[in-house]
């Protein structure tokens, strides 16, 4: 995968949030969330089912919102250094290889 042209032979890692979890501690609907962080309910929706991770500056919005760091709303769904971990292949090709 390359992004940008910067970045090559990445594996993606998985992320969970607890977005829902805090939205509801709360009781935040989905649209008065969105509307706090001027995204649509459709973004929240994603972002809470894990088919979409916001964007940097998004996630530290959420996390100045809930008074929190972005490591206590998102993180890896995956063992380091496990199947899914983000790796980058280059660094596990011996040199002369």
């Amino acid at each position: 995968m390359c992004i940008f042209g910067l970045v090559a032979n990445r594996t993606e890692i998985p992320v969970k949030n607890r977005l829902r979890v805090l939205r509801a501690e709360r009781d935040w609907s989905q649209a008065e969330l969105a509307s706090r962080l001027g995204v649509s309910r459709q973004t929240i929706n994603t972002i809470e089912n894990g088919k979409y991770d916001p964007s940097l500056p998004l996630a530290f919005a959420m996390a100045r919102l809930f008074g929190s760091r972005i490591e206590e709303i998102f993180e890896p769904d995956a063992e380091p250094g496990g199947a899914g971990a983000f790796r980058d292949d280059a660094a596990r090709t011996p040199p002369g290889s």
